[in-house]
């Protein structure tokens, strides 16, 4: 069922962005089974995960969704663990959220939506509609990357650009008219998606220490705290800690910078409506929040591409993040570390050097 953060109210699960009283939702699961017996074994893809999603499986998208691998490496004596999530079929770990919101739109029989992106999500939306023959309006900044804008036309979405802020842009698509609005920023269906992260991580690694995830609207950051929670409740476990990192010019849970970060364009997001949930995990699990700039974003980058991980901007906040932290001492050594990278630089224009 779904649920109010605000008031308490249940709903059904179906299609819904918000309570009646304007509050967010989430979804509330409750397993009969242990962790083992809920696995649909046969598969080696998402699938695999039905069982702790709220989806039909004759609703579940064509497109199948693979297990995205984990390469480990020492960084400053501890164990690095990166998720790359950016080998995802759209290039980004979007399209998890992306495959349980499309299966409850089926459900619902919604055709026509809108949603406003900085590129990612749309790109993922805008992959999946093609293959469901769904029709599809996105929102983007004037100023997001040339690139993901020529993938979303080829995709034969039809592209709104917005001359302003990636808010400005949520405003612009909540005024739309047409179709279904279905925000991954409201959306309790995309964080079902994105817990998914976790399950695989729990079977690929069992044990660690940190979490590091980006954190602008918190789909992946809220995501992963929720599929941990539940493996938590299913194996009587415990949460790693939470990092948080931000851009700089644009942290809504720790102090707001004057420079603002143009690379980070993926968590370019001052005013996250899951705000509050996100300073609880970070609460909960005594972790903190980070604020990374420009040169510390491009170091690390071509860190990782060094490393052989051709991602995005965006992606390489983790290990910038994770450097101050161990500079720091507040990460020490043998440490094991959660990073997921989220998105690839395959699709991005931006010149780095």
């Amino acid at each position: 069922m779904l649920r109010c953060i605000r008031c308490g109210r249940t709903y059904p699960n179906e299609f819904r962005l918000a309570c009646e009283c304007g509050g967010l939702l989430n979804v509330v699961s409750k397993f009969e089974k242990p962790f083992d017996a809920l696995l649909k074994k046969e598969y080696f893809d998402i699938r695999r995960y039905l069982g702790f999603l709220p989806i039909r499986e004759e609703y579940a998208p064509s497109l199948t969704l693979p297990i995205t691998p984990i390469v480990e490496r020492e960084i400053n004596g501890l164990n690095a663990f990166f998720k790359l999530e950016y080998l995802m079929p759209s290039g980004s770990f979007k399209d998890r959220g992306t495959y349980v919101t499309v299966a409850k739109l089926k459900e619902a029989g919604i055709r026509e939506v809108v949603l406003d992106s900085s590129g990612n999500a749309a790109i993922s939306l805008a992959m999946f509609a093609k293959s469901e023959g769904l029709k599809v309006h996105i929102f983007l900044p004037k100023s997001t990357d040339e690139g993901k804008k020529r993938i979303l036309k080829n995709l034969g979405a039809e592209v709104h650009e917005v001359d302003g802020s990636r808010m400005k842009t949520h405003e612009a698509a909540l005024e739309f008219d047409t179709g279904t609005y279905i925000s991954h920023w409201l959306n309790p269906y995309f964080l079902e998606g994105t817990k998914t992260v976790a399950y695989e991580v729990f079977e690929q690694i069992r044990k660690f220490d940190y979490v590091i995830s980006p954190a602008g609207s918190g789909s992946l950051f809220l995501g992963l705290c929720k599929g941990f929670s539940e493996l938590r409740e299913l194996r009587n476990g415990k949460l790693p800690v939470f990092i948080a990192v931000q851009a700089s010019g644009y942290e809504s849970l720790c102090s707001r910078s004057k420079e603002k970060s143009r690379l980070a364009e993926g968590i370019a997001i001052p005013q996250p409506p899951r705000r509050e949930q996100m300073l609880r995990v970070l609460e909960e699990t005594g972790g903190t929040c980070v604020s990374v700039n420009d040169e510390e974003i491009k170091n690390a980058l071509l860190k990782l591409w060094d490393m052989g991980f051709l991602v995005e901007p965006t992606s390489a906040v983790v290990l910038a993040a994770l450097e101050k932290l161990t500079d720091s001492g507040k990460i020490g050594e043998k440490s094991r570390v959660l990073l997921p990278l989220t998105g690839s630089g395959l699709k991005t224009g931006l010149k780095i050097t």
